[in-house]
């Protein structure tokens, strides 16, 4: 699938089945998708990845989570929507003279990446975020460190009703360009 196919017809796909791509696999893509726009190549970022019984974990610490008002076991059955939950954190370099909102702006360059990798290799994600990403009950379960963030996870699996890939009109948007001529500049 070449390069533009892939921008046009990628989705965001919430029903999402085994397989998923093995820890290799996985790891052979994020490889490309860290050669992303990367300032310093700090890789201000890492991978989590919860499968299987991890999830199940994962979902129960979800539950736990939940205000009184809440479905806690709907809340559970969160981490079952997809069969590898990749959990991205964000690591930024603190003091570089890298700033940290370019760090995370490289995180997200990867992240875009890395589900365009995965869709040209037949496989779905949805990028999920919420208010687990600031809970103190995940961090401590999945180990993160104080100055670490939780971006969400990628769920990741196989489109569950595979659809023909429709292509996407892109928008005009042009009215969101504009050209610098410096005579125009006023003093």
């Amino acid at each position: 699938m070449d390069v533009m196919t892939a921008v046009l017809t990628r989705r965001s796909e919430h029903r999402l089945v085994e397989p998923a791509p093995e820890d290799d696999e996985f790891a052979y893509l994020l490889r490309a998708a860290a050669t992303a726009p990367d300032h310093g190549k700090l890789r201000p970022w890492r991978w989590i990845l919860v499968r299987g019984e991890g999830r199940a974990a994962l979902g129960r610490c979800f539950a736990d989570d939940c205000t009184p008002e809440s479905r806690a076991d709907q809340t559970e059955a969160k981490t079952r929507r997809a069969p590898l939950l990749a959990t991205l954190v964000f690591t930024p370099a603190t003091g570089h003279r890298v700033p940290e909102w370019e760090q995370l702006a490289a995180t997200s360059a990867m992240t875009s990446s890395l589900m365009l990798l995965l869709h040209a290799r037949g496989f779905g994600s949805i990028w999920r975020t919420g208010k687990f990403t600031e809970s103190a009950r995940v961090r401590r379960l999945l180990g993160l460190q104080q100055d670490e963030r939780l971006l969400g996870w990628l769920y990741i699996g196989t489109p569950g009703q595979a659809q023909p890939q429709k292509r996407r009109m892109p928008d005009d948007v042009t009215d969101r360009i504009s050209v610098f001529t410096p005579d125009l500049v006023t003093s």
